[in-house]
């Protein structure tokens, strides 16, 4: 039978089979069924003729199954019990999820929230599997959607509308110095930004521009290096009187580790929100929206400890 044949057959006489077969009884059975009795005697009529068997015949008040029906009716008990179990609503667990997560993420989420985060997500769910991906700004929607990435972590450029969007919160830039560097104990002023050696890290072309708005009045900064990765300007930082620009989560993870040292930007800069997009077809899903809320509570912390610790620049 092809399965638009079984498309056209009311599939719920199987189930009231099951429980006729279960009951013995069409009275019993319209009780489970929820239905009346001339009713379930009707779906009866209806369920010999569509399998051809008289299914029951009568002894006393009890229906006794036919070889049929008994036949039939082992065959659905798994199918059933698998529909029963998918329509149940269920407790999601991590520690039992073996899913596969794509994320599309931009060289700063890569570096600092991922990291951060990752930890307590494997901690939770040791089965599951993530991969990464570039982020494509001009490409997001199509990211999301046909290119089956399930969510993204960035600073929006724009509306990301019919997208969903959960704002993880406010990243700013800082400035680090080598441990060595003449002003490492001195206050770095806009001319030391401006004419020493510059590198930027992990930097996107929307936050370079929000940068340069910043600067528009001034002189081109010197720039020596822009990089993906702190590494590039690590192997460089004490060659040269170097000021590396990194968002401020990054500079406030990697201080310590590498004898560095954080400074304020010297001029006025308002954080930017970084945020968790989706596509609606991730909207619902149970094992989605656990990795949605701990990437958005662990980046909390982070970002809490940071403005707590070195304050939002």
């Amino acid at each position: 039978m092809e399965l638009e044949e079984i498309y056209r057959r009311d599939l719920n006489l199987l189930v009231a089979l099951k429980v006729l077969v279960e009951e013995g009884s069409v009275s019993q059975a319209a009780i489970r069924l929820n239905l009346s009795q001339s009713a379930t005697s009707r779906v009866l009529g209806r369920l010999r003729e569509l399998l051809n068997d008289p299914l029951f015949t009568r002894q006393g008040q009890r229906l006794i199954p036919t070889s049929k029906a008994l036949e039939i009716c082992q065959q659905i008990e798994q199918p059933l019990e698998s529909f029963r179990q998918l329509l149940t609503p269920s407790e999601f667990k991590p520690q039992y999820c073996t899913d596969r997560f794509l994320i599309a993420t931009t060289d700063y989420a890569m570096q600092t929230i991922l990291p951060y985060a990752l930890p307590k997500i494997y901690e939770l769910a040791p089965n599951i599997s993530l991969e990464f991906a570039p982020l494509q700004h001009e490409a997001l929607f199509k990211q999301l959607s046909t290119d089956k990435v399930d969510m993204a972590i960035c600073r929006p450029t724009g509306s990301v509308a019919p997208l969903h969007q959960a704002v993880l919160g406010p990243v700013g830039v800082s400035c680090l110095l080598s441990a060595n560097h003449p002003l490492a104990d001195k206050k770095l002023t806009l001319e030391d930004y401006i004419h020493l050696p510059h590198a930027m890290i992990a930097i996107s072309d929307g936050v370079k521009s929000l940068l340069d708005m910043s600067l528009l009045n001034q002189q081109p900064r010197k720039m020596v290096l822009r990089a993906y990765h702190l590494e590039a300007a690590l192997a460089i930082v004490d060659k040269m009187p170097l000021v590396i620009t990194v968002p401020a989560d990054l500079a406030y993870l990697v201080a310590e580790r590498y004898n560095l040292v954080i400074k304020p930007l010297p001029f006025e800069f308002t954080p930017f929100d970084y945020s968790l997009i989706w596509h609606t077809r991730c909207d619902t899903s149970e094992s989605q929206k656990w990795l949605r809320r701990v990437v958005k509570e662990e980046c909390g912390k982070l970002i809490a400890r940071r403005i707590e610790d070195v304050g939002l620049g």
